[in-house]
This record gives C-alpha cells, structure tokens and sequence, in this order.
C-alpha cells in the first residue's frame, strides 16, 4: 500500500477490524525487521541503540517490558510509556484516537479538544517523546514512513537508523532473549530453549486465538453469534488451562518459558478488565485456585512486579473507547493485585511430578 495525496490510506485501531459477521478479526503487525547478531546484519544488537515505546495497559506491550526486566536489558535498551487514555491524534484530519506522549509533568499531549472531555490525569512516567519531538504514538509511524496505518505498541525503535524495527511483540520477546545476551544482566535464562520449543509453540498455537486475542474477540465483537463463538472458545480454553496447571508448574511444561509471559499479561488483566469490559464472565481468575497461584509465582519473581501498574491498565481500557464505555466510568474492583502477593506453593507441583516419575 503507498500514500498519494488524492488517495491516502485509511488510519484505524483495533476496533475498527472486523469480519463479515461482526468477529474481531486483528491484522498481522506490518514492521517484522529483525536484529541479529548474525554478521552484516542491518539492525545489529548494540547497547544503548535501540529504544522501546510502550503502554502499561497494553499486553502486548507489557510482554516487552517483562522480557526486558527478566533478562535484565534495563540499561541496554531504554524505554517511554504513553499515557493510557486514547486522545484524538490528528482531529483536523480524521477522527483517529491513539496513544499519546505525556508532558514534562505527565499529562496527555493533546489537540485543542482532545476526546471533548475533561483533560485526563497525569502519570509522573508517562513522558514526552525523547528522540522525535512526536505528540503521539502515530507520530513516530510517520516519521518512519508508515504505510499501514495502525498506531500500536510496543514499538521497538533504532536511535541509529531513525525507522522501526519491529511492532510485533511475540517477535520483540524473542530479539530480547537471544540477541543481546552479551548485555544481558541474566543471560543463562532461556525463554525459548531449543527442548522445550515444539510444546511452546504448541501452547501459544491455542492461547493466542482463544485467550489473549479471544479476550478481544469477545470485548470487540459486534454481533451476538461473533461473542457466543468468542466466549465459548475462551472458556474451554480457560478451562484447559486450569486442568494443566493443577498438574504442571508452569504451562508449556517445568521451565518458566515465553509460554508463560504471553499468558500472564492477559490473565493478570483478566478479572479487573476483561470480566467486566469485554464480558468474559463465564470464568474468574480469583476462583480458580490453579491459575491464581500461577500468577502469584511469576508476579513476585524478580523485576516482575515493576512493571505493572494497575492504575493505568483500568484507566486505558476504560476511558479510551467511548462507543464501549460513553462516560469513561472506571469500576473500582478488589486491587487483584494485592491477591497476588499472598505466598503460594507452585513448587509442590514440581516436587509432585518428581515424585510420580
């Protein structure tokens, strides 16, 4: 696809994806470079080169930033988080609304009208745009001549290049734990070893579809058939999740893998998020035992719990799409986080299995 200036490309977000039947169907990431430390390569791994533009809301993102912290790439590869309610990016234009850059005191850069409410809160680390001078996440696409027209995050930038290499996060995960292990604070671990990579692949062949995309699927269907298909899916799913788990450690087998990431971003947003927002109330993390316990481990493993931050997951969901929430109500819940630093005894599972072999 190719911009003219008598036929330019559509801009959208995810809500605007849909099927012939009103599912939620979400289009492939349309930056897939790669860095790599094989030699000649065009994005090479260097410290300090590369930068990661992210939101605290989106799982997506927020796979990245683990990554980033569970390798411990904080000083190779620097980071700025948006702020999480959508403002309207170019309202003399279109009526696009996407992530924005804060201000120096972390407010939301914004047009004349915004979205035409009142002026959002500020976050102290939602911060301006270092290296483009952008007001938004759309913004940089152009910068780097974006054709496609989806603004999403993450967004792994080349401070050398001045382009994106990448906007597809199952992608970022992998750059992260193989390609800059001689930066890396803890390069021994292995998200992705070569024993365990048939099962993990295995895992997120049904995870994606069904849960961390299904929750989508539910939330963004426009048709009553579009939902039913969607929530049936996520709850089998859901289901087979916790039967794994009440006999396994972890969900690709005894190693805590990039299986594990993936689906903790979802699941951690799960019941203060999704049960409410994208009806996904057939099932709860909090009352069920197997998945509640899963979370708790991998939420206080080092750097984990860093890099959430509830507040503004609720607030991007809940403020940003006024076609799914008019007044941008935000619902108080039970602070699920707060269950998840309660101890817990996934390593029973593992002496379990030990035993039985």
């Amino acid at each position: 696809m190719t911009i003219t200036a008598s036929k330019p490309f559509t801009v959208r977000t995810a809500l605007d994806e849909h099927g012939l039947k009103g599912e939620f169907v979400r289009k492939d990431a349309s930056w897939r470079n790669w860095v790599s430390r094989a030699p000649g390569a065009k994005f090479a791994p260097e410290k300090g080169r590369y930068h990661l533009y992210v939101a605290h809301a989106c799982p997506w993102a927020h796979r990245t930033v683990l990554v980033r912290a569970l390798k411990g790439l904080e000083d190779v590869i620097s980071i700025t988080i948006v702020h999480p309610t959508w403002q309207r990016t170019r309202p003399e234009e279109d009526e696009h609304a996407g992530w924005v850059f804060g201000d120096p005191n972390g407010k939301p850069l914004r047009n004349k009208d915004g979205n035409g409410g009142p002026f959002p809160p500020a976050y102290p680390d939602n911060e301006p745009d270092p290296f483009c001078g952008a007001k938004n996440i759309r913004g940089i696409y152009e910068k780097a001549g974006d054709t496609d027209g989806k603004y999403s995050v993450p967004i792994l930038w080349d401070k050398k290049l001045h382009t994106i290499v990448s906007n597809e996060s199952s992608e970022i995960i992998r750059m992260l734990n193989s390609e800059f292990n001689e930066f890396a604070k803890y390069k021994d671990l292995d998200l992705y070893p070569e024993h365990l990579r048939d099962a993990i692949d295995a895992v997120n062949d049904w995870v994606y579809p069904t849960i961390n995309n299904g929750v989508y699927r539910c939330g963004f269907a426009k048709t009553q058939s579009a939902y039913d298909a969607a929530i049936t899916e996520l709850t089998e799913s859901f289901d087979r999740i916790d039967q794994i788990l009440q006999n396994q450690r972890y969900i690709a087998g005894d190693e805590f893998t990039e299986a594990d990431v993936r689906l903790f971003v979802t699941l951690l947003r799960f019941d203060e998020v999704y049960v409410v927002y994208f009806k996904t109330n057939t099932r709860m993390v909090t009352y069920t035992p197997s998945i509640l316990n899963y979370l708790r481990e991998i939420y206080q493993m080092p750097g984990v719990k860093a890099t959430i931050n509830m507040e503004q997951i609720k607030a991007h969901y809940y403020t940003s799409h006024p076609q799914l929430n008019i007044y941008s109500v935000v619902p108080r819940g039970n602070d699920f986080t707060k269950l998840l630093e309660l101890p817990h005894d996934r390593d029973l599972i593992s002496k379990k299995r030990k035993l039985q072999e």
